[in-house]
């Protein structure tokens, strides 16, 4: 039996399976069984360590990458065209896109990949259509844009969620506030500083059992369900990648019907074929992606505005700055005069570990 059988056979088990005390125990462990056979179609998607595929290996470039995941036909190579200038074949057919296609953008002094996907179809995740090549590069970006159809959004955003869902990315969340440690006995040790409402000891004991964590202390520090118990467990095979749900072709809809699609969180209603509220797509592509700007002041001398260092939001300690302009700043570092919102003076001088945020100025002096 394949892994794609035996997922099936799983989930139609959990289906006719009813939810109670008494089954709570069996549904951990099928939901346990679940994700590890999940895991599997994660590793085959990366292909084992030798990557996504001919055609879908893309040289990275920018301080950060966007990519483009939809049903076929949803408008992301105009979007890609428009918004970079790259020509990624657009047409009214279906598969028009084959393989990745990169472009670049530059955006409040960041250049930042886009890659355009082939659209994805319901059974990607378990190798449908280029369901795995896509997962697999989706997984590498750092923000995803989600490219529906204004005409029928909420079936396809499901469908898509479901099947990143499948292998391992979470859209839009956060890791769960979960520690595991291992020990060599004493069995399982459960402590929690919020109550429990959606998962009782009965599932904890029947994931760690199917799991042979037979001996570990978990502190929940969040209300969890028995999926975000298995998430900490596989933490290592998981993305949190944000999404933004570009809701395309509103050139086709009323003002009215415009107005409902607002109500779907985190969403941009846009038209690519005739470029409308692209604006606001690229302001939220840069808030999601939290980028950091920093500008170089070399001693004596304006600061550059033209051109400033981006730095990702969790790499942005003056030793980042140093290295991002060039490794051997760091060995002559002495200090750095800051000016901006992450410091209380103008300038203040700092060392290697001071956080630096957004539209900070810096002076680097050396021994």
């Amino acid at each position: 039996m394949s892994t794609v059988e035996k997922i099936k056979a799983i989930e139609a088990e959990m289906a006719k399976t009813q939810k109670n005390k008494a089954t709570n125990f069996h549904l951990g462990q099928l939901k346990a069984k679940l994700a590890k056979l999940r895991k599997e179609l994660i590793s085959s998607a990366s292909g084992g360590g030798s990557g996504p595929g001919i055609g879908f290996d893309v040289a990275k470039t920018g301080v950060a990458s966007v990519g483009y995941v939809g049903f076929p036909s949803v408008g992301k190579s105009t979007l890609l065209n428009k918004l970079t200038g790259t020509h990624s074949e657009a047409a009214e057919y279906e598969f028009t896109t084959l393989t990745t296609v990169p472009g670049v953008i530059k955006y409040k002094g960041a250049k930042i990949q886009m890659l355009d996907l082939p659209g994805i179809i319901e059974g990607a995740n378990s190798g449908r259509g280029r369901g795995k090549q896509v997962i697999a590069v989706s997984r590498t970006c750092n923000l995803i844009f989600i490219v529906l159809d204004v005409n029928k959004p909420l079936i396809h955003k499901e469908i898509i969620e479901k099947e990143l869902e499948g292998v391992g990315i979470r859209l839009n969340k956060v890791p769960p506030d979960i520690i595991i440690k291992k020990k060599e006995r004493g069995g399982v040790n459960i402590t929690n500083t919020v109550p429990l409402t959606r998962l009782d000891k009965d599932e904890i004991r029947a994931v760690m059992s199917e799991y042979r964590l037979n001996s570990a202390d978990i502190a929940f520090r969040c209300d969890a369900t028995v999926d975000d118990l298995i998430d900490a467990i596989e933490i290592k095979t998981r993305r949190y990648i944000p999404a933004v749900y570009v809701l395309n072709k509103i050139d086709s809809i009323s003002i009215e019907e415009l107005e409902l699609l607002y109500k779907i969180e985190n969403c941009v209603p846009i038209s690519s074929k005739e470029g409308w509220n692209l604006d606001d797509l690229l302001e939220m592509m840069w808030d999601r992606l939290n980028l950091v700007r920093v500008y170089t002041k070399p001693k004596g001398k304006l600061p550059d505005f033209d051109e400033p260092v981006v730095l990702r939001s969790d790499r942005c300690s003056i030793e980042d700055f140093c290295n991002q302009i060039h490794k051997s700043l760091v060995a002559d570092f002495k200090t750095a005069a800051v000016y901006g919102s992450s410091v209380k003076h103008q300038p203040q001088y700092v060392g290697l570990s001071h956080i630096l945020k957004d539209e900070d100025v810096v002076t680097i002096l050396k021994k």
